[in-house]
């Protein structure tokens, strides 16, 4: 029980430092992703080509993204953003979140 509330303490504490993050926190996301334990709320994202803005919310453990081809790394809950081209990209979850973890993707298709 000790452990378990050491764990949530922690779980709380890194949470909280996270959300205070994000490069862009005052600009309005161009997408928004939700991430639960092993999925994305989503298979597909859509964007437009150019500057974009990338948000990420957990809705239930602790994830993270990271998209192939791309300078974005968002770690825990925030945004981020990058200027890209036309195409696709793989979204990736960065933080280890349990037996699930290596098939938790997506993709951002840039139109």
């Amino acid at each position: 029980m000790k452990k378990l509330l050491i764990f949530a303490l922690i779980s709380m504490f890194t949470l909280g430092l996270a959300a205070c993050g994000g490069s862009d926190s005052n600009k309005e996301a161009d997408v928004t992703i939700e991430a639960s334990n092993w999925d994305f709320n989503q298979d597909e994202y859509h964007a437009k080509a150019g500057d974009i803005t990338i948000a990420l919310k957990n809705t239930t453990g602790h994830h993270g993204i990271t998209i192939d081809g791309t300078d974005i790394n968002i770690q825990g809950e925030g945004t981020d953003s990058a200027n890209l081209e036309p195409g696709e990209y793989i979204i990736r979850c960065s933080i280890a979140c349990g037996t699930g973890h290596m098939e938790m993707t997506a993709k951002l298709i840039v139109e």
